[in-house]
C-alpha cells in the first residue's frame, strides 16, 4: 500500500466514506448478456468492509457517474443509503452529500479510480484511490491499495482508516471470540 504522510492524520478525522463504483466497488467491466441485461461483479471482502464500517460508526455513500439496477440493489443489501447515480460530474452530488450528512470535507473520504473521480478527490480530507487507478489519481491520493478495483482494494482502505482511528482491535477481537457450547463450555474462561 503506498500512504502519503499526511495520510494517518486525515484518516482519524473520517466519518464518511464515499465510494466511485466502475473499477472501485467493481472490477471495471461491464458484462452484457444476450438479452442486453448488464451485469457487475461486486467483491464479497468489499461489502462485509463496508457492513464492518457501518458497525464502527462510518458513514458511507455512492457516487457514480452510470445509473443501474445493479447499484441500487448492491447499496440497498449494504445498507448505504446515500446513493447517487447518473452523476457525470460528481460535484452536485458531493455538495448535497455535505448538506445532508453536515460535514466538512476533512471529515470525509473518497475512493476513485478515473478522472471523473478528481474533482471530488481534490476536495475531501482523505483522497484515496484503488492500485489500478489511472496515474493522474494515483498522484492525487493520500493512499494507494495494493489490490485492483473490485477485488479487495475497498477492504484494504477501510482496515486502513479502522487502523488510523483505533478501531481495528476491537474489530478483531470480535472475530476470535469463540462460540460457547455444550462440547466445549468447560474450555472457555
Amino acid at each position: 500500500m503506498e500512504i502519503h504522510s499526511k495520510a494517518i492524520e486525515a484518516a482519524r478525522k473520517i466519518k464518511l466514506i464515499i465510494f466511485d463504483v466502475d473499477g472501485v466497488l467493481t472490477d471495471g467491466g461491464i458484462y452484457i448478456g444476450e438479452q442486453g441485461e448488464l451485469y457487475k461483479p461486486f467483491y464479497c471482502r468489499d461489502g462485509l468492509g463496508i457492513t464492518l464500517a457501518h458497525k464502527r460508526g462510518l458513514k458511507t455513500a455512492i457516487i457514480t457517474g452510470r445509473k443501474s439496477k445493479q447499484v441500487a440493489f448492491r447499496a440497498k443489501e449494504l445498507h448505504i443509503s446515500e446513493v447517487f447515480q447518473g452523476n457525470s460530474d460528481k460535484r452536485e452530488a458531493y455538495d448535497e452529500l455535505k448538506k445532508r450528512t453536515g460535514l466538512r470535507d476533512e471529515e470525509i473520504a473518497y475512493i476513485g479510480d478515473d478522472l471523473i473521480d478528481l474533482p471530488i478527490m481534490l476536495q475531501v480530507g482523505l483522497p484515496m484511490a484503488v492500485a489500478d487507478a489511472i496515474p493522474d489519481v494515483r498522484m492525487h491520493s493520500l493512499v494507494v491499495s495494493c489490490c485492483p478495483g473490485g477485488r479487495g482494494a475497498v477492504r484494504e482502505l477501510l482496515e486502513f482508516i479502522f487502523k488510523a482511528q483505533g478501531k481495528w482491535e476491537d474489530l478483531m477481537a470480535s472475530f476470535l471470540i469463540p462460540v460457547k457450547s455444550e462440547e466445549n463450555a468447560g474450555l472457555i474462561q
